[in-house]
């Protein structure tokens, strides 16, 4: 126990120290997720918000914890490693005695950290713009928010796993991702909350993954009701049926590499 909490320790303080030389992209990237934020704007202009019994100031907490949410449930371990498998830095890494995926996720938690000062930026230049949407969360809904955003963050990062087994048999794996990003611009409550959606829809979104990286999490930080009993059996679904599937596919793919390598 007290060696692995030191291995973590360790990891966590050079990627976030290696995050942090690159803290001008971070900010970038930061930016680039501001699509909650322009929904925002188009659905404050409209009222479709009354219609879907938010009002104003509910739909402006709604896409304000949107974008919050989704700045922790962000994944692109594909992307670093398809890069590391194509440049040789994957063979050195296999050579010793810890996983090399916990390396990709003390990165990405690394990462959000340096996140959280532009984050905070951001968050406090919308609410001066829009001051319908400052509040406070109770304790307890920050409590269940920090919950359903790491499990979302679990999620997504077994799901882009799966996907990023595939880079042991293709050189372009990277692609593949891309397909799942329209089933989660669409499904994942970042364009509009899920009650904008017809009934079936919304049962749809709600029983795949990508509403619990948006949606649900941002629900419940804005202090909307949220059916917490479904939600975690959902994830506990899904995050039984990714984890194994992450192994069987990393066990596969480095017994290929290694006998491309020999």
């Amino acid at each position: 126990m007290r060696r692995g909490l030191r291995i973590a320790r360790v990891l966590l303080s050079t990627q976030y120290a290696l995050m942090l030389e690159y803290r001008a992209e971070i900010a970038l990237w930061s930016l680039s997720g501001v699509v909650p934020l322009l929904m925002l704007g188009l659905w404050s202009q409209s009222e479709a918000g009354q219609a879907l019994g938010l009002g104003a100031t509910g739909l402006s907490r709604y896409f304000l914890a949107a974008f919050v949410v989704r700045q922790f449930t962000v994944v692109w371990v594909i992307h670093a490693f398809e890069e590391d498998a194509l440049q040789g830095r994957l063979s050195p890494l296999l050579l010793q005695p810890l996983q090399p995926l916990w390396r990709y996720v003390a990165a990405h938690l690394a990462e959000q950290l340096t996140r959280l000062p532009f984050l905070a930026a951001i968050v406090a230049v919308v609410m001066l713009v829009h001051p319908q949407a400052a509040w406070w969360p109770s304790p307890g809904a920050l409590l269940l928010t920090a919950l359903f955003t790491w499990l979302g963050f679990a999620v997504n990062f077994l799901l882009q796993t799966s996907i990023t087994m595939l880079c042991f048999w293709s050189e372009r794996a990277s692609a593949l991702d891309r397909l799942l990003f329209f089933p989660y611009l669409a499904l994942s409550g970042l364009l509009a909350p899920l009650e904008a959606f017809p009934p079936g829809v919304r049962s749809l979104a709600l029983a795949t993954p990508f509403a619990y990286q948006v949606a649900i999490p941002a629900r419940l930080l804005a202090g909307e009701p949220v059916a917490i009993g479904p939600a975690l059996a959902v994830l506990g679904a899904w995050l039984a049926l990714l984890l194994p599937l992450c192994l069987i596919l990393w066990r596969a793919g480095v017994r290929r590499y290694g006998a491309m390598g020999a």
